[in-house]
């Protein structure tokens, strides 16, 4: 009976002990950092915001953090955006600052690579900006290009599809769909280097070229090192006369997705199709990331000259349409 005592005794005392050290993280200034500016972007759990804070040395204890938000029922209500922190806050403060709207609050929207201008139409949307102004906006390059040199070798009638630089974006109350615009395409000219461009014009391609290409290769296939395999597929049939016959092409006629698309998709009469016409589209069917645009300047020389992507998302390669046909028959049928 005394030893049970004794166990509760010694339990609760070091109950108390874990409690007031709890307490002294909770509401001690937590970082002796200066005024910081911390961002959380939309769709980050508790658990990476906590540890990006800790990274940041802004608090001592992820612990602490996140049992205080869960102890205010904030888990789903930290809001996205760019928070300014004053200096030495505590985590009893900072919890509170990010669960509440901020006067200077800025919202962020996350472009995904491989989006088009009416996927984006859509995440704008739902960001309290205007899809179809944003639609209106880049149907054509010419309200663009005298600001934006790079848009100078694209067809005069081009939209700015492939242009709209995939990234994560911050907006505030006053932020217009043509300053969101200009905020993506001032991005691409930064991203664009002069290294990528100098290598552009040694290969005697144009900046269009380049993104038509890089937009079919980045809605093939997500790996980097697959889309440098693939590049030097498209260049080689390109090269020797073979049409691309790249079923990408064809999902953005039909915006089905499908991995295989039907016989009667591959009958469609666009120029789009390039089952049915020689060369690359008219423009680019998507808005590519970086890796893809380096893919097409800095393929991996291979042998095949024919791909296919399984449903689980492998790719596989073939020298020769037989090959191609018996892995067609392998993998897909």
């Amino acid at each position: 009976m005394w030893q049970k005592i004794k166990i509760f005794f010694w339990s609760g005392i070091l109950l108390v002990v874990l409690l007031a050290v709890w307490f002294v993280y909770l509401l001690l200034a937590g970082n002796s950092q200066p005024v910081a500016t911390f961002v959380v972007k939309t769709g980050q759990g508790v658990n990476e915001i906590s540890q990006n804070l800790h990274d940041q040395k802004l608090i001592k204890s992820r612990f602490v953090f996140e049992t205080w938000i869960w102890l205010l029922k904030s888990e789903n209500r930290v809001v996205a955006g760019i928070h300014d922190l004053p200096a030495d806050i505590s985590i009893y403060q900072l919890g509170r600052n990010l669960i509440k709207l901020p006067s200077n609050f800025q919202a962020s929207i996350l472009i995904p690579e491989g989006y088009d201008r009416h996927m984006i139409a859509k995440v704008l949307d739902k960001n309290g900006l205007s899809g179809q102004d944003f639609l209106s906006a880049t149907d054509n390059k010419k309200d663009w290009q005298e600001k934006y040199l790079f848009l100078s070798d694209a067809p005069k009638n081009a939209t700015l599809e492939g242009y709209i630089f995939p990234d994560t974006y911050f907006t505030d109350r006053y932020t217009t769909v043509d300053d969101f615009i200009k905020k993506t395409l001032s991005n691409f000219d930064k991203k664009l280097t002069a290294e990528l461009r100098a290598e552009i014009k040694k290969q005697n391609k144009s900046i269009y070229e380049v993104l038509i290409l890089a937009s079919i290769i980045e809605r093939e296939v997500p790996n980097d090192a697959d889309k440098k395999m693939i590049a030097d597929i498209f260049i080689k049939r390109l090269r020797d006369g073979m049409r691309l016959e790249s079923d990408a092409t064809i999902n953005f006629i039909t915006g089905k997705g499908l991995v295989q698309p039907t016989h009667e998709d591959l009958q469609i009469d666009s120029p789009y199709n390039t089952y049915r016409n020689d060369g690359l589209p008219p423009g680019p069917i998507a808005n590519p990331g970086i890796s893809s645009i380096e893919s097409v300047l800095y393929p991996t020389a291979n042998n095949y000259y024919f791909f296919l992507t399984t449903k689980e998302g492998e790719v596989i390669y073939s020298r020769n349409y037989n090959e191609h046909l018996n892995n067609k028959a392998k993998y897909l049928d």
